[in-house]
């Protein structure tokens, strides 16, 4: 069991066919072929990433596996310029860096935390954020503290957040964050 189970676990009990989806940072592109294959034919999912290497990966994934997502490359802090607010039924985010590339290249709060504020409003009621929080070695520690300051800080009355830790494991595990949208 780790994070990437635990939040494709909940990717698979909330996201139906039909479901407008976002990957908020494609990578290698794993969590959008999900999404596609969730959201069905009748779905739509987009991807974003900043570097060439990922969207490039993303789409040649898509393509092997013969599914259809739009992929583009732009800071998920822009993800608003995209969709509509309260239309996205779920969100995924990997902060962090691509494994196997340029580790100079990761996120950090400065975009991150905008653009978790745009993924909330573009969330439907009962939609759901799922967060993968990859921290330390080049990245350290100041994007996690800020993004779990952040999502402690969410209104409770609007949002339902679940930060889960990883008590008995060694160096520092990626932690599985999920926020919903209530439904009210």
């Amino acid at each position: 069991m780790n994070t990437l189970t635990v939040v494709h676990d909940l990717l698979r009990r909330q996201v139906r066919p039909g479901a407008f989806c976002i990957d908020a940072t494609a990578g290698r592109g794993r969590d959008t072929a999900l999404l596609c294959r969730l959201a069905g034919p009748a779905g739509r999912v987009l991807a974003f990433d900043i570097q060439p290497d990922a969207i490039r990966q993303t789409r040649e994934l898509l393509a092997a596996e013969g599914l259809r997502a739009e992929v583009v490359q732009d800071s998920h802090a822009n993800m608003a310029q995209y969709a509509a607010p309260g239309t996205v039924d779920c969100i995924v985010f990997n902060f962090g860096r691509l494994p196997g590339g340029d580790p100079h290249i990761f996120t950090t709060a400065a975009t991150s935390l905008p653009a978790i504020d745009a993924g909330l409003a573009l969330l439907r009621p009962g939609g759901v954020m799922a967060l993968a929080l990859y921290y330390g070695k080049e990245n350290g520690y100041a994007e996690r503290d800020a993004v779990l300051a952040h999502l402690r800080a969410l209104d409770d009355r609007r949002f339902t957040v679940l930060a889960c830790d990883w008590l008995n494991r060694r160096n520092d595990p990626p932690l599985p964050i999920f926020v919903w949208k209530d439904a009210n």
